[in-house]
């Protein structure tokens, strides 16, 4: 009898999870059953509890429902708290709902690209989501300065607010970015729509890593630009998609993966 998990989303069918947590499951000879879910966008708490009847011991959420998984759950680790959104969901006698997004991104630049965050210039593109996710783990690291741009400058404001127990976050709207930062990273939607941010190329710093969260086939729009703009590397998501992976399967069954051999895998 194998353990059931799932990957929670709309639309699903792209999801890579099943295919890591099989490569995970196989390194400690463990029997899980992952599976896709299409969830209806206005029935995310009727999936959710579907699979629990059905014996699933927890699951990952994806887009667009981390938000609706937050306000669904009432055990709230304090990183999802921070976040205000959840990708991670165990199940026991209730439900706790955990976001892994930051923490993986943080493993992935720290461990397998090996660039220190610490007393780095930080900029964070973006507000959404996605950046509410990655800005705490972010945060712990202490780096020099953390900072953040949006188009909607108010909106990148009340994220900054949200954190301002645990970290001052500087905040920009795109024409007012004129400093150099060590670390930059795309937490938009523009990959998806092969677009970039309008950030100027002058924020490259020397010895820059410009990471895209998102990550496809090719360079992302902006990774293209950075490397032209001076940036001295440029990563995409794939590396964190695994590493928050591997903190999921760690939340559910208390083992650590090997990451690598994934990544290497996925590539």
């Amino acid at each position: 009898m194998s353990d059931l998990y799932a990957v929670i989303g709309n639309p699903v069918e792209h999801s890579k999870s099943p295919q890591i947590h099989a490569e995970f499951a196989r390194q400690f000879n463990e029997k899980i059953e992952y599976i896709r879910v299409l969830a209806p966008r206005d029935g995310f708490g009727e999936t959710v509890q579907a699979l629990r009847a059905r014996g699933a011991l927890g699951a990952n959420v994806t887009l667009p429902f981390k938000e609706e998984a937050y306000a669904l759950v009432a055990t709230l680790s304090p990183r999802a708290k921070l976040a205000g959104a959840v990708n991670t969901l165990k199940f026991d006698d209730g439900m706790l709902g955990e976001n892994t997004d930051g923490i993986g991104l943080v493993r992935d630049i720290e461990n397998n690209l090996g660039v220190a965050i610490a007393d780095r210039r930080v900029l964070v593109l973006g507000a959404g989501g996605a950046a509410r996710g990655i800005l705490g783990a972010l945060a712990e690291r202490q780096p020099r300065v953390l900072a953040l741009v949006n188009r909607d400058r108010e909106k990148a404001q009340r994220v900054a607010l949200a954190h301002a127990s645990v970290v001052h976050i500087a905040v920009f709207a795109y024409p007012d970015l004129h400093t150099e930062y060590d670390l930059i990273i795309n937490a938009t939607a523009s990959s998806i729509q092969r677009e970039r941010p309008p950030v100027p190329a002058t924020i490259f710093a020397n010895g820059a890593l410009a990471y895209d969260l998102m990550y496809a086939a090719e360079p992302t729009p902006f990774m293209q630009f950075a490397k032209e703009a001076g940036a001295a590397r440029v990563a995409d998501g794939v590396g964190m998609l695994v590493e928050q992976a591997a903190e999921s399967f760690f939340i559910w069954r208390g083992k650590r993966p090997r990451t690598a051999p994934v990544i290497a895998l996925l590539r």
